[in-house]
């Protein structure tokens, strides 16, 4: 069934513009909140998260007035982290939870997640029902006068969220000879991130801690992590964390001021975990997009990787399956299911933390696991139309693959989130990679272009 709203994480788009207008906020809660309220007498409660986009304040109060419609009782956390939520929605025993967040997309944008009870983003057939209740109209779901539901603020949510991350680690570990600088894309984990890192012993140097409505991710945070690799060598800190603006994605930054991705990170945390008898089902679940090197890493331990399409939630569903407990995405998301039901930034940070402070290692040693193999990537935006169904992209695609061969790896796809095509290869040979992505990106330029046309 095509969607009208929702795609691969929840619905979203630019701010004000369908389909993330006050209007259609509204119908989801009201649709989410009668598919997620069962006819037991009882009010169900929905807690509801955002990020420090300006955005944040209309999407909130319209997806409020459509929960209280049809009777639920509403949490407001203000800004916190999307785990967070998926948490708190556990925690306090709702039914639904609600993330709004464009995640790392820059302020103009915004989004609409769905967590359910367990705090699991919600399943396609989920998203299929409340598009189908959007599209019936409001009166069937409106509750009697009697029956609207209340909103009230939840106080204590950051310290709950804060113990919960502290809690993530042993208790004889702390972080008292470490400097660190964190930098939080003055988005939903800053006024948290700091505070866990301070209260676990840590020297703590903040940036991008000064949302304004407009300044998320912008010039910092996951996406870029220039800043943070400058201050940490100004300050000489032993670490640097960047998050992302929902605080779900984590880059490190070692002392020496270079940046460590999300396959570093994995690669740290399963072999530290398989070391200790800890690793589940023998292996990481990763995306398309993980390099080769890690693979071959944990190859070398014995370990395997198992790889999904892009995107959280694939990873999530393929954990739950086959019973892995370390998953993620080169971008920084690492789900750790011991822990959490989705990426968490700060605790995949402190389970790469406790293995420096256990080993008395600088990062810059912890965090080389592999040499990674050379991968390159080009995103090439495109305005309508199907520009990889064109004879030329084909026709590159396949030369593409048949110049690397079995020595390397070449994914050519849309964006879930947005018009882009996404053209990845990796191999030993650096030249050869970059050449097969610069033909094939701009194949598609060619074709996006005549397309357009």
């Amino acid at each position: 069934m095509e969607r009208t709203y929702f795609g691969t994480d929840g619905i979203r788009g630019l701010a004000n513009r369908s389909p993330m207008t006050s209007e259609v906020a509204l119908k989801v809660g009201m649709a989410a909140g009668r598919l997620f309220s069962k006819d037991d007498g009882r009010m169900h409660r929905v807690v509801i998260g955002k990020d420090t986009r300006l955005s944040g304040y209309m999407i909130e109060s319209a997806l409020m007035s459509g929960f209280t419609a049809v009777g639920m009782e509403v949490f407001l956390l203000g800004p916190m982290p999307t785990p967070a939520v998926a948490m708190l929605t556990r925690s306090l025993r709702a039914d639904l939870g609600v993330m709004i967040s464009a995640s790392h997309n820059p302020y103009e944008d915004n989004g609409i997640k769905l967590f359910d009870p367990e705090g699991y983003k919600v399943s396609d057939d989920a998203e299929a029902e409340i598009e189908a209740l959007m599209a019936a109209g409001s009166a069937s779901l409106l509750a009697t006068p009697d029956r609207i539901g209340r909103a009230r603020r939840i106080e204590s949510a950051r310290e709950r969220y804060i113990e919960f991350v502290k809690r993530t680690l042993p208790r004889d570990i702390r972080l008292n000879d470490l400097r660190v600088v964190i930098d939080c894309a003055n988005g939903a984990g800053y006024q948290v991130a700091p505070a866990v890192l301070w209260e676990l012993g840590a020297e703590v140097i903040r940036i991008g801690v000064e949302p304004n409505g407009c300044n998320i991710n912008k010039e910092c945070g996951t996406t870029a992590p220039e800043a943070l690799c400058g201050k940490v060598r100004e300050m000489r800190a032993d670490i640097g964390i960047a998050l992302d603006g929902d605080a779900d994605r984590v880059v490190i930054v070692d002392e020496k001021g270079r940046i460590v991705d999300g396959d570093q990170i994995m690669a740290v945390i399963a072999e530290s975990w398989h070391r200790r008898d800890k690793l589940a089902a023998g292996g990481v679940i990763a995306t398309v997009m993980s390099n080769l090197g890690l693979e071959r890493h944990l190859n070398g331990l014995g370990l395997k990787l198992v790889r999904t399409p892009v995107g959280d939630r694939y990873v999530v569903e393929h954990m739950r399956k086959h019973g892995y407990n370390v998953g993620g995405e080169q971008s920084g998301h690492i789900v750790l299911s011991d822990y959490t039901t989705t990426g968490d930034g700060l605790v995949a940070a402190l389970q790469v933390l406790a293995v420096v402070v256990g080993t008395g290692q600088a990062v810059s040693e912890v965090c080389r696991c592999f040499e990674a193999v050379p991968q390159h990537l080009q995103n090439v935006r495109y305005a309508n139309g199907a520009p990889l169904e064109h004879a030329m992209v084909k026709s590159a695609i396949d030369s593409g693959k048949a110049r690397l061969g079995e020595s390397g790896r070449l994914l050519v796809r849309r964006s879930g989130t947005e018009p882009v095509i996404r053209v990845m290869a990796e191999g030993d040979d650096d030249v050869l990679v970059r050449q097969v992505v610069g033909d094939i990106a701009e194949a598609v330029r060619t074709a996006a272009q005549q397309t357009a046309g």
